[in-house]
């Protein structure tokens, strides 16, 4: 039988990083989600909900950004 455990990170272990996103030619709602996702920390195998995992963005371009709907 087979011990299997789970990893839980500790905030001591979690390493953060810069990421940088052009957001140019982007939807405005799919640019969200996904920086939301890297801010979390959901885009880690080491993803632990009460643990701040995530990292930081940088977004660039803003201006560029595409608007569908009824948001303009």
């Amino acid at each position: 039988m087979a011990n299997n455990k789970s990893y839980m990170a500790k905030p001591g272990e979690v390493e953060s990083k810069w990421y940088v996103v052009d957001a140019s030619g982007m939807v405005l709602g799919r640019l969200a989600s996904q920086v939301a996702s890297i801010l979390k920390g959901k885009n880690k195998p080491e993803y632990t909900p009460h643990v701040d995992c995530g990292d930081h963005v940088i977004i660039i371009n803003c201006e560029k950004v595409v608007l569908t709907g009824k948001e303009a």
